[in-house]
């Protein structure tokens, strides 16, 4: 790889000494990693695997995590069109394996988009508690939630605003918080020319600051008892064990937990500092390219002190009674063309401008706070009926509607269909749900004997 940046290249020959740095340069010589991860909320592993149009080879550190070796594109395939799995490079699946969230915790994203980390804590959850996704960057935000929607998970809120608020309005109210921190991107230089194109030590000073800056906040999220988990893509020591180390002096009421050194984790490196720091940041970990099979990465995981179980009821949102044409629209909807109302009876049903949601029943009081999404969104309001959103659609099972197409995945109708084009229809008319070996790809109208796709632009993209 001739376009390192020397700067860079010194740097990091001087970290690593000449031996190791010359199993690092010989690493980044290679293509990158092509990883994808299973959504077990819609498919087991096993089911996958015996499905999959891959060679999968495991990620050591990640159940659900593969490496693909031979196939097919996985973003082109429909069963990526139908939310069956997130394609992710094989270190970044750590951070969410390492924060280790539970079923019915309140955990937040605080820098999420695009969405995978997000997608993967959804998964550890078993889509139940509360899982906010939060960006600052309204672009951004909007790119993240088309991959929440093809992931199917219910119990999402998004918001987009700036950690400092978030702090103020909710704090201590989670159980486990990630900060997947914005970076100069190091780590990705592999696959990434723009962040090699980009890298200045300047940069890496900007970063660190902006770093400290989200940690503050993050640190009054967390509940006590609660973790706070903090990672990178990048190898500066910077950004990495300075912004921990100044962390840990300014919070003592955080601690470092080590993260176990296997898989091919390497320790922290105190002593690439100046001066050193402490010898507990050997407790994070680092992912290198020579080492793992996946690009570069940093991680950390912090506990607050305290042993404060979050508790159950916190301040809910206030929420409008929904109206009655809006039920009575919802409930023709369900009647006419599913086998049973897919909302769970501990949600609630709330309308937002023209949008029907489903609010989880464990969200937080959001008022002063922009919400893009209010939990799951189920579809449109307009005169006298109900078009349901992808996003419903994504998230049932196939045999929850009465008028479904169902196609395998080489049936041609399947890419006519992503593609929004009309296809001949013979079925009843009416909504369909069109299925792909029998998930969910989507809504489409049937009428006069033509299929009229509804999938959304963004997913005709993909």
């Amino acid at each position: 790889m001739a376009d390192l940046p020397p700067l860079f290249v010194d740097r990091m020959r001087a970290f690593l000494g000449p031996e190791e740095y010359d199993a690092y340069r010989g690493a980044l010589e290679g293509p990158p990693h092509v990883g994808l991860r299973v959504n077990t909320l819609k498919i087991d592993v096993e089911t996958f695997r015996r499905i999959a149009p891959f060679t999968l080879e495991p990620v050591p550190w990640c159940p659900t995590g593969f490496r693909v070796v031979d196939g097919p594109r996985p973003g082109k395939h429909p069963y990526h069109a139908a939310g069956l799995y997130y394609i992710q490079e094989p270190s970044a699946m750590a951070p969410a394996e390492i924060l280790a969230p539970q079923p019915g915790e309140r955990v937040l994203d605080l820098a999420a988009a695009p969405g995978g980390k997000t997608t993967h804590l959804a998964s550890l959850m078993q889509g139940q508690g509360l899982l906010v996704a939060n960006d600052v960057q309204p672009k951004r935000v909007h790119e993240m939630t088309n991959n929440l929607d093809r992931w199917g998970a219910r119990h999402i809120v998004v918001t987009q605003e700036s950690p400092g608020r978030l702090a103020r309005r909710w704090p201590g109210m989670f159980d486990r918080v990630l900060v997947d921190a914005p970076c100069s991107g190091e780590g990705m230089f592999r696959k990434d020319p723009a962040a090699r194109r980009t890298w200045t030590p300047k940069h890496v000073q900007r970063c660190a600051a902006l770093q400290r800056k989200i940690l503050r906040a993050a640190a009054q999220l967390v509940r006590p008892g609660g973790y706070l988990l903090y990672s990178t893509c990048t190898f500066a020591p910077e950004e990495n064990e300075g912004t921990l180390a100044w962390f840990l002096a300014r919070h003592p009421e955080y601690t470092l937990v080590p993260i176990p050194h296997e898989h091919g984790f390497a320790p922290g490196r105190p002593e690439w500092l100046t001066p050193p720091g402490p010898e507990a940041l050997r407790g994070a970990a680092r992912l290198w390219p020579h080492r793992v099979p996946g690009e570069g990465h940093f991680l950390a995981l912090l506990q607050r002190r305290g042993d404060e179980p979050q508790p159950r009821e916190l301040p809910r949102p206030r929420l409008r009674p929904l109206p009655a044409e809006a039920r009575r629209l919802w409930r023709a909807f369900v009647d006419e063309h599913l086998r049973e109302d897919p909302v769970p009876p501990t949600y609630t049903l709330a309308q937002f401008g023209h949008r029907l949601y489903a609010v989880p029943p464990h969200a937080l009081d959001w008022s002063g706070l922009k919400v893009v999404r209010f939990g799951w969104w189920l579809g449109n309001l307009k005169a006298k009926r109900f078009e349901p959103a992808h996003s419903l659609a994504l998230a049932l099972h196939a045999d929850q509607a009465y008028n479904r197409r169902d196609w395998t995945a080489d049936d041609p109708r399947v890419r006519q269909y992503l593609h929004g084009e009309p296809i001949p229809d013979d079925g009843p008319p009416g909504w369909v749900l069109v299925t792909v070996d029998g998930y969910p790809l989507g809504w489409a109208r049937s009428v006069q004997g033509v299929l009229k796709s509804r999938a959304p632009r963004w997913l005709r993209r993909i």
